[in-house]
């Protein structure tokens, strides 16, 4: 007997190979079979006929320390709206706060949860509107012994080192937060996240000083970051970091998401290994609001279906390592999304308040945590 049977939709599952017409059935909190008809043996079913079965989002970029920074949103009010069922925060958490992050969210949450650990013992705490008090500028802040010291402490959770870079974030010192941030990820053997911010420092110096593994995120951002030249071709520091196993974000946020970088990424089929939406107070009503309508933008642009869900399910889930994750094979974690993909015609907005027109957009319309419909 299954727990629950979505019925007659489009199983759409790039990391398992699965793109058909079936049923889906789940147990024990996990995917329990593929196949036609499953729904007589379903204490549970629900009709998923003409939407897209795909596993559970995995939004690779949010802040979701509601109460501990101003900065950070309600995990569970996300996943609502876009089908999110793995949060990875971005940093919002330091080593001076991150036990509070870890006892009041994430221990107590119903989704799953990883983070990022912030190289700033506070972590982000001056982000906020019309102010910010960047993390990173004060060498006081930035503590590698004790982000050490917690990062070893928790390997389950904490899943990389986080650094914010840019004349907004650190200030006068330069690629310095950066090198502490490595010097912690290498004594931890973990990944570092670099946010790309207003130079300096320089992207290609930021580019050049990461390993293979690490991730730049904000990589669909507009001059003077910019991945893209004037005449829209993909920089050779980019290339070349692609080449040494960088992986790139697109960490939409509230000014990281620009539709004359993004479109001209996409022509050239250079597209971001990650699609995440940087959610947090200042974009979730807009212009990111989600990793769904992120989505959406990228499928607008021209990228498959397959290749969207790709970007926001099994290539964040293989960076987290949980045997499973972003995938509806059998004996796989139980979470899944069912998606409505509705052709009209829609607005969309970039940081500038550039408006582009795309022909359609995604929905959820059910939501599977645990084996389970949720909420």
């Amino acid at each position: 007997m299954f727990d629950l049977v979505l019925k007659g939709g489009r199983i759409l599952d790039p990391g398992s190979g699965v793109d058909r017409v079936a049923d889906i059935a789940f147990a024990d909190g996990k995917v329990a079979a593929i196949g036609d008809n499953l729904s007589a043996q379903a204490r549970t079913s629900r009709d998923a006929a003409g939407h897209v079965v795909v596993p559970g989002l995995v939004d690779f970029h949010a802040h979701v320390w509601w109460g501990g920074t101003y900065l950070s949103v309600e995990a569970e009010r996300v996943a609502k709206a876009s089908g999110t069922t793995t949060f990875v925060d971005a940093g919002s958490a330091g080593a001076g706060t991150w036990h509070g992050f870890r006892r009041f969210v994430i221990d107590t949450s119903a989704l799953r949860i990883k983070a990022f650990l912030n190289i700033s013992h506070p972590g982000i705490y001056g982000y906020g509107p019309g102010f910010m008090i960047g993390e990173a500028a004060d060498l006081a802040l930035l503590r590698p012994e004790t982000c050490l010291k917690v990062a070893l402490s928790d390997r389950e959770r904490i899943i990389g080192i986080k650094v914010r870079l840019g004349s907004n974030v650190s200030g006068h010192l330069g690629l310095a937060p950066l090198d502490l941030a490595i010097e912690v990820a290498e004594a931890a053997e973990l990944p570092v996240m670099v946010h790309l911010g207003p130079p300096p420092p320089s992207r290609r110096d930021i580019l050049e000083r990461l390993r293979p593994g690490d991730v730049l995120t904000h990589c669909c951002k507009s001059f003077p970051s910019a991945l893209t030249d004037r005449r829209g071709l993909v920089r050779e520091e980019a290339e070349e970091a692609r080449r040494r196993g960088i992986l790139f974000d697109v960490g939409h946020g509230r000014s990281s998401f620009g539709f004359d970088a993004a479109k001209a990424m996409v022509e050239q089929d250079w597209l971001p290994d990650i699609i995440s939406s940087d959610v947090h107070v200042q974009s979730i009503d807009g212009p990111a609001f989600d990793v769904l309508v992120t989505m959406s933008k990228v499928l607008c642009l021209g990228v498959s279906l397959p290749e969207v869900v790709r970007r926001a399910t099994v290539a964040p889930a293989a960076f987290l390592g949980v045997p499973g994750l972003g995938t509806l094979a059998v004996g796989a974690p139980g979470d899944a999304v069912v998606i409505e993909e509705r052709a009209g015609s829609y607005d969309y907005v970039d940081f500038r308040g550039t408006v582009f027109r795309g022909d359609k957009r995604l929905y959820p319309q059910a939501i599977v945590v645990k084996g389970a419909l949720w909420p």
